[in-house]
């Protein structure tokens, strides 16, 4: 699992949370400055109180909405479909190197594919149904979905355009402008159920995040990979089946194949994803075309894929593997119902039909295994973490302490978890404006060096700074750091 910066920050928050400090404000974006709903926390909290404060708790409970996942993605496809395809799409989800990878720690959007896949099905079944009671649990399991991330907005677009179609489609009067005016009604009622502490918390502090998420949207530059529309949707396109469903690599170890495997590799990314995608359009067009009952799958798939993959066409930031989380199970529903059309192709290719689609099948199985993070061995961050500030704890002497840490990027929550749990956390060090008296600043500051080399005696980080002018008092090499006790300076 990973045990980094923003992980310890959560477990912090939810210690505090177990501890009788409620919060209605979750975790920060990626992006933006602007932050979360705090469902996540209290999705957190039992699990961390379960597991006795161990951060392997939340990481368990991301790791079985995974598997739940799984088992939708089956239940979902068997009540579409057949057997066939259930099998095909839950298993393969069940070996993909990118959603193994992020099932298997404790981080907001890792439940996202559970949400989104829930909510979505939760509306077809409102609509197919016509239950009210559905549309109400669909807003609100998308408010929770909102609170896991903001990306989650694609799937309200979907959500939005698939009520109004399925409301239309048979005709167009004002018995059906009313169903849909009370549809997007009651999931809007459920929504704001489902967002509601971040609503709450907005309330009370005068809308702050919504300004930030509002100059966000308004200033956001033309940066990144997101400046060309055509460019980036075939990015999303292709990444979409080729990082989740046929592990292709990302840009920076393409050089740990060779130039032709890359090649043949991209040609099967595009030509499994091209004959998915045809298959899905083929479905839609001869529902719409009959007006039957199937017409409620498919175009729940066909919004779901294109409005989502288009969607992205104009942002315009960098685009992460994780920002496809909402549609996490949906390539894999797809390529499953390809290899379900291959095995019944007697027309073409007869009798081998059969054959073909398992041996595709074999294939995109054993490239997910080859890719699976559990053929390495594991780094074992949690232990290090824990590992490095029991050390400092031992070299503190039970006496307060201040802490920083230099990195090329990381935080130092996850230290500081420990040390909070063990009823011993660092002293922070203020401002003189609000500790003009420099109470916050102790006989001692242990510095862990993240990245090497390291010179933490005159180094310009504030906790460092903050200390004043010191020296060093001991330096020792602990798992894969450095780490420096300083101590206020002595003239000779």
């Amino acid at each position: 699992m990973t045990f980094l910066g923003d992980e310890g920050r959560d477990v912090l928050k939810v210690y505090e949370i177990l501890n009788g400090q409620l919060t209605l404000l979750g975790p920060t974006s990626s992006v933006g400055g602007f932050f979360l709903g705090s469902i996540y926390y209290y999705f957190m909290a039992p699990f961390l109180f379960l597991f006795n404060y161990d951060p392997v708790g939340p990481a368990v409970m991301v790791a079985l909405f995974g598997i739940a996942t799984v088992g939708l993605i089956y239940y979902i496809c068997l009540k579409f479909f057949n057997k066939r395809v259930a099998i095909f799409a839950s298993l393969l989800y069940s070996v993909s190197p990118l959603v193994v990878s992020y099932s298997r720690s404790s981080w907001n959007p890792n439940p996202l594919p559970f949400f989104s896949l829930l909510t979505l099905f939760t509306i077809y079944e409102a609509v197919k149904r016509k239950s009210m009671k559905l549309f109400l649990s669909g807003g609100i399991l998308f408010g929770i979905a909102m609170q896991l991330h903001y990306l989650a907005l694609f799937l309200g677009a979907v959500v939005f355009i698939y009520i109004l179609f399925t409301a239309l489609f048979k005709s167009i009067d004002k018995k059906s402008v009313i169903d849909i005016t009370k549809r997007y009604l009651v999931f809007l009622a459920g929504f704001l159920i489902g967002w509601s502490p971040f609503i709450v918390f907005e309330i009370r502090h005068g809308f702050l995040n919504f300004k930030n998420i509002f100059e966000f949207v308004i200033n956001s530059g033309n940066t990144g990979a997101g400046s060309n529309f055509i460019l980036t949707v075939n990015d999303v396109f292709f990444r979409l089946f080729g990082r989740l469903f046929l592990a292709y690599p990302q840009a920076d170890q393409f050089h740990l194949f060779s130039k032709e495997i890359i090649n043949i590799w991209t040609i099967f990314v595009y030509t499994i994803a091209v004959l998915s995608s045809l298959i899905l359009i083929y479905g839609f067009y001869k529902s719409l075309k009959s007006k039957d009952e199937n017409l409620y799958k498919y175009s729940f798939l066909f919004f779901w894929f294109f409005i989502g993959i288009l969607l992205f066409g104009f942002y315009k930031k960098a685009i992460y593997d994780y920002y496809f989380a909402f549609m996490f199970p949906l390539p894999f529903i797809l390529v499953a119902l390809l290899l379900d059309k291959i095995f019944e192709n007697k027309k073409y290719i007869k009798s081998f039909s059969k054959y073909i689609a398992v041996g595709i099948f074999v294939i995109i199985f054993l490239i997910n295994l080859q890719g699976i993070p559990f053929r390495y061995p594991a780094n074992r961050q949690l232990n290090q973490m824990r590992t490095i500030a029991d050390f400092v704890m031992t070299r503190t002497d039970a006496k307060p302490f201040n802490f920083a840490i230099i990195t090329g990027g990381n935080s130092d929550h996850a230290y500081r978890y420990f040390f909070t749990v063990w009823n011993h956390p660092p002293v922070t060090i203020e401002y003189p404006g609000v500790d003009p008296q420099r109470t916050t600043v102790t006989d001692q500051l242990f510095v862990v060096c993240e990245s090497v080399p390291c010179e933490p005696v005159g180094n310009s980080l504030w906790e460092i700074a903050g200390f004043g002018q010191a020296e060093i008092a001991g330096h020792w090499n602990v798992s894969v750091v450095e780490i420096y006790k300083l101590i206020p300076y002595k003239e000779k």
